[in-house]
């Protein structure tokens, strides 16, 4: 009768396993954090070029220094550190391109000197993971015709080393270095537009604080910590590092202030005496 299934028809339906996917499934894309070294870099020189020239300008402030000083002290820190630090950044990242270069002579060496000794120590490589001799053997012998993939295995898995990428010294030197400059002129800006210096500085210390609080928050995002509590901890070090700086100073201006007092009052003691005994 039509309008109705017949019971062939319903069996055939009914021994036909369900293939539906989940939608999430389709459309699943892995997500990963694949930037990992330029943020690096950006923190390093973000950090210090918020810190350390904050830090300077406070302290120059602690001794009443005119902002046109401060902020010419100011730069040429932010021009020195930028230097020094981009090339720390340069020569970090040569030096590990170099130790895998040496490391990969060695291991080729290796490989082509002593085939068997490497080849068991694939197949102990393998076991670690849980593999048994029969799994692992094809393997190794698979791996052994191929002496490019091998000596890849063996960087990364004997050795713990990744390719370094071969741009990766100069992108680091200038991540660094240009982070380091967009951070130290932030705390001195408030020195540029502001002549009075005591007043320059509560402003730098409030934007520099703001800045490392935002920073801060961002890196906790970026490095999967805890976002406030990267950006307090941030913040905290930077105004550690500037009420240091501020502090040292004053008390190197009050220490020298009070050597020249005493100096003051030794010529003024020796011009008496021979005011009252000119024959002596």
């Amino acid at each position: 009768m039509e309008g109705k299934d017949s019971p062939s028809s319903m069996a055939v339906e009914s021994s036909t396993p369900s293939t539906t996917v989940p939608a999430s499934e389709g459309t699943h894309k892995e997500k990963h954090f694949e930037s990992s070294e330029i943020v690096r870099d950006v923190i390093i020189g973000m950090s210090d070029g918020l810190t350390v020239p904050f830090a300077l300008a406070a302290g120059l402030s602690g001794t009443s220094a005119a902002s046109s000083i401060v902020v010419t002290a100011g730069l040429a820190e932010v021009a020195a550190g930028a230097i020094a630090m981009g090339l720390g950044g340069y020569l970090a990242a040569k030096s590990d391109s170099d130790h895998y270069k040496r490391e990969q002579k060695r291991e080729m060496e290796e490989i082509v000197c002593v085939p068997e000794k490497e080849a068991q120590e694939v197949a102990d490589i393998l076991a670690k993971f849980g593999l048994q001799p029969s799994e692992y053997k094809p393997v190794v012998e698979s791996i052994r015709k191929r002496p490019s993939d091998w000596l890849e295995f063996m960087m990364r898995f004997e050795l713990g080393l990744e390719k370094p990428d071969p741009t990766r010294a100069l992108k680091s030197a200038g991540t660094i270095a240009i982070s380091y400059v967009i951070g130290g002129l932030i705390p001195l800006i408030p020195y540029m537009v502001i002549p009075h210096v005591q007043r320059a500085l509560y402003y730098s210390v409030g934007i520099t604080l703001v800045a490392l609080f935002v920073f801060g928050y961002f890196k906790g995002l970026l490095t999967g910590m805890s976002a406030l509590k990267s950006a307090f901890q941030t913040a905290l070090v930077g105004a550690l590092a500037s009420a240091a700086a501020f502090g040292l100073a004053r008390a190197i201006q009050a220490a020298d202030h009070t050597q020249t007092n005493s100096t003051s009052g030794q010529i003024s003691h020796g011009n008496r005496k021979l005011l009252y005994y000119p024959y002596s």
